[in-house]
């Protein structure tokens, strides 16, 4: 794999601000590791070679919302136009932004404490099947494996895939070995698994008004279904709406959770969810 170099408006102020050799992290502090690059009033050199001009860096550090990262002699803004406009946000780990709209908490909390506090909720354990529903950059998924669990995790959007790829705090999704990677709708995908086949779900769907069908009654007798008796399964939510519109999207979902047969279905205020579990058999073939 050739080398890739990653820069956001933090590296590149250091870089415009110094001459000479510049030790520096060029993997968004993915690792405590750095590099050496050449910094001069023309520009910069990174340890492959590349050039970059002087006024290329600073239209980097006049960009606080996106990260960069040059390979194979060029500079490349991590984000891809289409239908949508999705991007890589410099947070520490990055976040993805679709059409303005983060998909990880980032207000008072970065998105591995976010991913923490969710997989924490349902605790996986070493052995355990987890299935992660809705992919994203894949922080959920490598958490549950990094606790011994084996991952199954679903993405409908082949750009997130792409921006996943690109993104280094994701690496482990394609190369860890413990987490299987399904392109797909998961209203589609999890009706294909067959009955208990799941220890642990862990259910991060985007926001209502995108995936309305995520949140049905349907979906989540489906999820009933493929979870083993005495499973978890964590459910985020978030609170939108609530506090304008005197709406509780919590509530609405718990009610479903019962109805589809889950027990001990309760709000987890940290993560912002809801937990449940399934405490019998069920009779699905």
């Amino acid at each position: 794999m050739p080398d890739v170099y990653y820069l956001t408006f933090r590296e590149a102020r250091m870089l415009l601000s110094r001459r000479g050799t510049v030790k520096i992290n060029l993997d968004l502090r993915k690792t405590s590791r750095t590099w050496e690059v050449e910094a001069g009033e023309e520009g910069v050199i990174f340890p492959d070679g590349t050039f970059v001009e002087r006024r290329i860096v600073e239209r980097i550090e006049r960009d606080r919302g996106t990260v960069y990262f040059v390979a194979n002699g060029n500079v490349y803004k991590a984000a891809i136009a289409g239908e949508h406009y999705y991007k890589l946000v410099p947070t520490i780990p990055p976040t993805i932004e679709i059409n303005g709209i983060r998909m990880h908490r980032t207000k008072d909390v970065n998105p591995l404490q976010d991913t923490r506090n969710k997989v924490g909720a349902v605790k996986p354990k070493e052995g355990e099947t987890v299935l992660d529903t809705c992919m994203g950059l894949g922080y959920t998924a490598i958490e549950a494996s990094k606790r011994g669990a084996y991952v199954i995790t679903i993405e409908k959007d082949p750009n997130v895939i792409e921006l996943a790829r690109i993104n280094p705090w994701s690496r482990e999704l394609f190369t860890g070995g413990r987490i299987q990677v399904i392109h797909g709708d998961a209203f589609e995908v999890v009706k294909k698994f067959k009955p208990e086949s799941f220890d642990v779900i862990i259910h991060d769907p985007p926001r209502f008004s995108l995936a309305g069908e995520l949140y049905s009654q349907k979906f989540y007798e489906e999820l009933f279904r493929i979870l083993k008796p005495g499973g978890r399964m964590f459910h985020y939510v978030g609170n939108p709406g609530k506090r304008y519109r005197k709406k509780d999207l919590q509530k609405g979902v718990i009610e479903r959770l019962r109805k589809a047969g889950f027990t001990g279905v309760k709000r987890v205020e940290d993560a912002l969810g809801v937990v449940a579990r399934k405490t019998f058999s069920s009779n699905s073939g």
